[in-house]
């Protein structure tokens, strides 16, 4: 079933708000998406190539909100360039395999989304009254290396990407706006590598079958939203305000488990 025009400015809103707060935007598609489908469930919906666009508009929020720090890590921050690199492996040793062979049945899956967006909730409380002392630049390679673990793990749908690696660096020693920095610069190889792999993935499907203008608009409207939650979320975090998020996913995953259960 192909996408309407107010169905994509809705996917590419979750898309912008969901890829930054802690709350898993893979999880939020998949759940929408579901709700969107007069069948509740994603699998009669062409919605792989529009995910590469909304997708790649969010990475774009990441490059303009941080082009002078990306800027400061080719010139000279070497060391932070390297902690970013080990901080990929997992994602590449444990997320290309299971994009690859998992496939979309288990990725695109309403139940476990709603399930894993319970844990998520769950795993932010883990941020609260802590508040590590250090900057990036502290930290070691192996604690990098975990930080990435924790974004590999969550490939899956429901597991928040920035909940999961900020939480982790929180735990890990480094200041709530340092951890926050940090997950979104290992964000940018991360979801680059996602929507290369889907696009290979996909290559001469259907899903591209989508009117040019239809990909633009889902694009740029996922870029604007994600600019302005981007920026609102940093100064959040600052105020040791991450675990209120809990509060969002608990009570939503719940809510689809019960209804992917019932329906």
């Amino acid at each position: 079933m192909e996408l309407t025009v107010w169905q994509i400015l809705v996917l590419a809103v979750v898309q912008g708000m969901t890829e930054f707060l802690p709350v898993s935007s893979s999880g939020h598609l998949v759940i929408v998406a579901a709700f969107l489908s007069p069948q509740g469930s994603t699998e009669d919906l062409e919605v792989g190539g529009l995910n590469i666009v909304l997708h790649g508009g969010t990475l774009l929020s990441i490059l303009v909100y941080y082009w002078h720090r990306i800027w400061q890590l080719i010139r000279q921050d070497r060391r932070t360039l390297g902690l970013l690199v080990v901080g990929t492996i997992p994602t590449v040793l444990v997320g290309v395999p299971l994009k690859i062979f998992a496939g979309d049945k288990l990725l695109a899956d309403p139940l476990l989304a709603g399930a894993l967006l319970s844990v998520t909730g769950l795993m932010l409380l883990a941020a609260r009254k802590q508040s590590g002392a250090n900057r990036i630049e502290e930290l070691s390679y192996g604690k990098s290396f975990w930080i990435g673990v924790g974004q590999a793990l969550a490939i899956l749908p429901g597991l928040s990407r920035s909940g999961t690696t900020i939480t982790a660096g929180i735990r890990l020693g480094l200041t709530p706006a340092a951890s926050a920095t940090f997950s979104f610069l290992l964000a940018i190889p991360a979801i680059g590598g996602a929507c290369a792999l889907q696009a290979i993935l996909e290559m001469g499907e259907t899903q591209f079958s989508m009117p040019w203008w239809q990909l633009v608009l889902g694009a740029v409207t996922s870029f604007i939203i994600g600019l302005g939650c981007l920026a609102w979320l940093i100064q959040w975090i600052e105020r040791g305000r991450l675990h209120y998020f809990t509060w969002w996913c608990v009570p939503v995953g719940l809510a689809v488990v019960v209804w992917q259960l019932l329906k």
